[in-house]
């Protein structure tokens, strides 16, 4: 044991969320120490920024503890049954567009979820993908719109009375983060802003983005930090554990 790791096993109780492990910069010693105290209380937990790497070393040493997505580089134990589902309701996995552009119809009933997952481009599916998995980790379904961006605003457009169907909308966009602002003129839903790091040059690693959104005339906009799907996913959390 390292002495370096205390887990905080009754956050969920207090706040309706659980400890999450930010992976990036923990040592491997560090993350072998939390994944033996999880299996000692039997408790779950989200595992962020991830990389593959230390996956492979938590799956040497405890195979098949953890349940990996490389994109999301998210993990967790969920499998071994340490939660109670609150919701219990499957998420709706839908991408934005199948072949030339045409929406990948579901026979989910989509009013169902109450989270709407929206992304301007392919570049942003990493940050989409931490979304959905860590609404998944809290069983709050979801409906997973890729690829709308409003260089094609067409795309935006049609898929446009299933977004309104959402409570909550999460919307992922880098470059110039257009498309929450032109979302937040058309629905009522509300509305959390994930500015992304993708794009060129003047995009400062999505301190462009961060910043357009600070600033959106789209009233009511919330906005968390660039790339943080995991701190959205949170925050859509907390909203939908407040209503009745």
């Amino acid at each position: 044991m390292t002495g370096e790791v205390k887990l905080d096993l009754a956050r969920e109780s207090r706040t309706g969320l659980s400890e999450a492990v930010f992976s990036e910069g923990k040592s491997s010693a560090q993350l072998l120490e939390i994944c033996e105290e999880l299996k000692i209380h039997e408790k779950s937990m989200l595992f962020t920024r991830l990389a593959q790497a230390q996956y492979d070393l938590i799956n040497d040493a405890y195979p098949n503890f953890l349940n990996y997505d490389p994109i999301s580089r998210t993990a967790t134990n969920y499998s071994t049954n340490y939660r109670t589902p609150s919701i219990g309701k499957p998420s709706n996995h839908e991408n934005g567009g199948g072949e030339n552009g045409t929406p990948n119809k579901s026979s989910n009933n989509k009013s169902s979820s109450p989270v709407a997952i929206v992304s301007g481009g392919s570049s942003d599916v990493p940050v989409a993908r931490e979304v959905l998995r860590t609404l998944e980790y809290y069983d709050v379904p979801s409906l997973l719109i890729n690829d709308v961006g409003v260089a094609g605003l067409w795309r935006l457009t049609e898929r446009l009375e299933e977004i309104r169907e959402h409570k909550v909308v999460i919307c992922i966009a880098g470059m110039d983060a257009a498309l929450p602002t032109v979302l937040g003129g058309l629905i009522s839903s509300a509305i959390i802003a994930v500015p992304t790091s993708v794009g060129y040059g003047m995009v400062k690693g999505g301190e462009t983005a961060l910043r357009s959104l600070l600033v959106s005339c789209a009233s009511g906009i919330s906005v968390v930090n660039i790339d943080n799907g995991y701190g959205a996913a949170c925050a859509a959390v907390r909203i939908i554990n407040q209503m009745p």
